[in-house]
């Protein structure tokens, strides 16, 4: 191809390490203690995909693409090669950690330097890669895309291959059309493409018809934006409150022409530029760093929540694993699940109990949340613990977390008094907390008195509940002996049974907390929303899925955060709508995995019931008008046939509280991926803002059976901006499809 390789990686040209990369060199891949063997490995022309040797009959060779990278670790740091090599070889250790389920790929070079050269350049590649616009990152996968239809790889297209690229950009181009484009852009009359007819082809290809007609509205001044034009759509448009100084800056931040930017002037090549960056993204960017209050007890915050941690798939016969703890602490999950059992050589194990999920020894597990807890959120994390243990497996368990977790482990109240309220995150940034059950009240803590309530406590329904499909589900008010060590380092959540509304603001004390069943929750949120509301100002309450979800799926957390629920814990190992809306809620404030609730959540004058919506501070009326405009490079979902094409329509959905809950969606197109185009305009009514979440689903429609997901987007209403924005769209399990986008208008405004 005419294009270079390097394009996507500007800046990288002549790096020691990429050139390393580019050469490539023998590995060995680890996959057990007799499963080492020697593989070739190279990082391939366009500097994005990897190319490795494979012993498999049909595929000799193998590939992968630095998208589907999601991070690289130096040393033993995986699961597999803590295993399955000798410490001695860490520095020589290296793992490829992928998205989705896609196996680890555990590697040792031949030396130390060598490792860290293939560490350094891959994770050089990542962050270059992450830095382009989303722009750049389109023409990267069209540039790829034309090198893979350049079949004979003579740099030129004949129209035959041009036919093949187009089906890899996801177009259906009737063989009409597709022979006008080739005559318009083969000014040669060769009967092929090159060079810049290539670069001709790309531009009638990408060009955006519905942003000509935004720039032309707004374009005054002899055909380009002024610096006053850009003002004038910044407010009518965007409905941004900005000044001319602003307007100046995105020209000189955006604009691609030398000449243009002197003038002050942004041409349609710096205003798509604008569109494509965060300043132009449907999520408010003031909103992706941490903006709220961090200072309130940490009961007024949404906390993101783990169910069954430590599993990778489901709950009867999937493997338990430290990957899984890794995995949804990088995702800034703040509370995590440990479901404890005895194990073999004295040494606590975690598994589903009763079933035939692998165990994973507690210490490892302990070790790789300690490593990794506070990598995405420096806010502190909540071990939830489900013991099982003997009195002495539950001693080592309280060693083990005090000598591996040592001062970031809460011990005792934070103060010299005994506290009447929570911390804040604030005040426990890089803390971990325990949650558990505790032999006596918190204020032992101060006053030496040890009088223990009762030296065996009653096991909380959830275990028993959740097991409760298992063959030796033991009766729910089974005794256990509790450790006084581990009783010593439940502080601020100490589990304690729920006995109703009444009775927990009598009896219980603020760091007192329960677990409900999402039944039970449920059917709480319903018939006492308020009561529920209130119980949830002052103390924590923790909501599981139902042990009857032997798939692992979820509940929707909606109704439970509408009600004040902090800890809604969602089995995060199962991509699903339940999950989207997880991660959706907690995108804003710097995905820091803590939400301040609504004022009306946290006041306790408050009366709102989200069923009822009786006058108050939560209603505020608004109209939520969509204007689906287009969308560009939609990602093929049947990738082996070899003709499928999407007929994409996009789904808006709100949830909140029920008289919010509303979806509408757009006619279907045929067999356009690429710049499929709607232009369908839909209302919704708000009732409660603060609580709306919006949810933007593209499916590929089929008359025959269920559409397939191509990808989705999440975000609270209140984190929207206004105007033209563009809309990323995550996989099914919430990574970035890195060149596919929506393109939407969007208005709220007060309902009259």
């Amino acid at each position: 191809m005419a294009q270079n390789g390097t394009a996507g990686n500007h800046g990288l040209e002549g790096d020691a390490d990429l050139q390393f990369l580019l050469v490539g060199g023998e590995l060995v891949k680890i996959r057990s203690n007799s499963w080492k063997k020697n593989r070739f490995f190279k990082l391939q022309e366009d500097c994005k995909t990897f190319w490795h040797e494979s012993q498999k009959v049909f595929k000799r060779n193998q590939t992968f693409s630095i998208d589907d990278i999601d991070s690289v670790r130096k040393g033993r740091q995986s699961e597999g090669l803590n295993k399955h090599t000798d410490p001695r070889v860490e520095e020589q250790c290296f793992s490829i950690i992928f998205k989705g389920r896609k196996k680890n790929l555990d590697l040792m070079a031949p030396s130390g330097g060598e490792a860290k050269q293939w560490v350094n350049g891959i994770e050089k590649i990542i962050t270059n890669m992450s830095n382009l616009s989303r722009q750049q990152k389109s023409e990267h996968w069209i540039i790829n895309c034309m090198r893979k239809a350049d079949k004979n790889e003579d740099n030129q297209m004949t129209l035959k291959e041009l036919k093949h690229f187009l089906r890899q950009i996801n177009v259906e181009v009737d063989d009409t059309y597709a022979e006008e484009i080739f005559k318009n852009c083969d000014k040669s009359n060769s009967g092929a493409l090159e060079g810049s007819e290539i670069k001709h082809f790309y531009d009638l290809l990408t060009h955006r018809e519905e942003i000509d007609v935004i720039y032309e509205k707004y374009a005054e001044t002899e055909g380009q934006m002024s610096t006053t034009d850009l003002l004038n759509f910044l407010l009518n448009e965007q409905r941004e409150q900005v000044s001319r100084d602003y307007a100046e800056h995105l020209i000189e931040k955006y604009e691609v022409d030398g000449k243009a930017k002197q003038k002050k002037r942004l041409t349609i090549d710096g205003f798509l530029m604008y569109l494509h960056q965060e300043e132009g993204s449907i999520l408010n960017p003031a909103h992706k760093h941490v903006y709220q209050d961090m200072n309130q007890p940490l009961n007024h915050y949404y906390i993101s929540s783990s169910h069954n941690t430590y599993l990778m798939e489901d709950q009867l016969k999937g493997p338990s694993s430290t990957e899984a703890y890794i995995k949804a602490l990088m995702k800034s999950c703040r509370c995590v699940e440990l479901d404890c059992w005895d194990g073999a050589n004295g040494e606590p194990v975690i598994y589903h109990g009763y079933t035939l999920t692998s165990k994973v020894v507690f210490r490892d597990v302990i070790k790789a949340i300690k490593d990794y807890a506070f990598r995405t959120s420096e806010y502190p994390v909540i071990l939830s613990l489900e013991n099982h243990c003997s009195v002495d497996q539950q001693k080592l368990m309280a060693h083990h977390l005090i000598s591996i977790l040592g001062d970031a482990l809460v011990t005792k109240p934070l103060g010299d008094t005994m506290p009447t309220n929570f911390p804040s995150p604030e005040d426990l940034k890089g803390k971990f907390l325990i949650k558990g059950k505790r032999l006596n009240k918190l204020d032992a803590a101060f006053n030496n008195n040890n009088t223990l309530e009762e030296d065996t406590v009653s096991e909380e329904d959830e275990a028993a509940d959740c097991k409760e499909n298992g063959q030796k589900a033991k009766s729910k008010k089974s005794k256990i002996k509790l450790a006084k060590p581990l009783s010593d380092i439940v502080i601020y959540c100490k589990s304690v049974h729920f006995n109703g509304f009444e009775h927990a603001k009598d009896n219980q004390a603020f760091y007192e907390m329960s677990s409900f069943k999402e039944s039970k929750a449920f059917n709480l949120a319903d018939t006492s929303g308020t009561a529920y509301i209130h119980h949830n100002m002052d103390k924590l309450s923790r909501i599981y899925p139902a042990g009857s979800r032997t798939d692992s799926s979820n509940y929707n957390p909606v109704p439970m955060w509408n009600v004040g629920c902090q800890i809604v814990a969602l089995n995060f190992q199962t991509p699903s709508k339940e999950m989207h809306l997880n991660q959706g809620r907690f995108l804003p404030n710097g995905v820091s995995g803590y939400i301040l609730k609504p004022e009306f959540l946290r006041s306790l004058s408050s009366q709102f019931d989200p069923n009822t919506l009786t006058k108050g501070p939560w209603l505020q009326r608004k109209t939520f008008h969509i204007m689906v405009i287009s969308a560009q490079q939609l990602p093929k979902i049947n990738k082996d046939k070899h003709k499928s094409i999407v007929d994409p329509l996009v789904r808006v959905e709100i949830y909140g509280v029920p008289a919010d809950n509303a979806s509408k969606e757009t006619h279907y197109i045929d067999n356009n991926g690429f710049n499929p185009m709607w232009n369908e305009r839909f209302e919704f009514n708000i009732q409660v803002p603060e609580l709306a979440m919006v949810r933007f689903v593209v499916e590929d429609y089929d008359s025959t059976s269920q559409n397939d997901l191509i990808g989705h987007y999440c975000l609270p209403l209140t984190s929207v901006q206004s105007g033209y924005r563009h809309v990323p769209l995550l996989t099914k399990r919430g990574d970035v499809i890195c060149s596919a986008g929506l393109f939407v208008h969007l208005m709220l405004i007060d309902a009259p």
